[in-house]
Parts: structure tokens; sequence; C-alpha cells
């Protein structure tokens, strides 16, 4: 950019500001709502519950379906971000 045109465009510079904000925002946010970890760490926790009686079958199977659904959503995402 030349020096003309920084000058002409100093006033939007706030806004530039703000959308770069609310665009790291928006990673930040996808990031975490993608990430497998905590889908993983429930899991995990879930069984554990089922063996030491905490939770019945039922509800672990239904429990489970949802965090396994979610897992394929998290790696379809993944996938169509990775190609």
């Amino acid at each position: 950019m030349g020096l003309l045109t920084q000058l002409g465009t100093f006033p939007l510079a706030p806004v530039r500001g703000v959308a770069w904000v609310m665009e790291r925002v928006l990673e930040a946010a996808e990031n975490e709502y993608y990430d497998t970890e905590p889908v993983e760490r429930e899991l995990a926790e879930l069984e554990r519950a089922l063996l030491a009686g905490d939770i019945d079958e039922e509800t672990f199977d239904r429990r489970e379906d949802e965090l396994l659904d979610r897992l394929d959503e998290i790696r379809a995402h993944q996938q169509g971000t990775d190609t």
C-alpha cells in the first residue's frame, strides 16, 4: 500500500481492527468446538461411571451414541479442512 492509500483509508483502521479481532475470536471458538479431547475425556468418564455403577447401561448407551456422533462430526470437519 502506498502512503496516499494508507492515509485515505486511515479512518477505516478501527473497522479493520475489529474485523481482525472478530476473526481471531471465531477461529478460537471453532478450535475449541472442534477439539476431540473433551469428547474423548467425557467418553472415558462415562465408561468409568458405568463400571462404578453410577449409571445404568441404557444411560451409558444413549450418552455414548451422542458422544460418538459428536466425534464423527469433528472428524468430518477436520477432514474437510485438511483437504
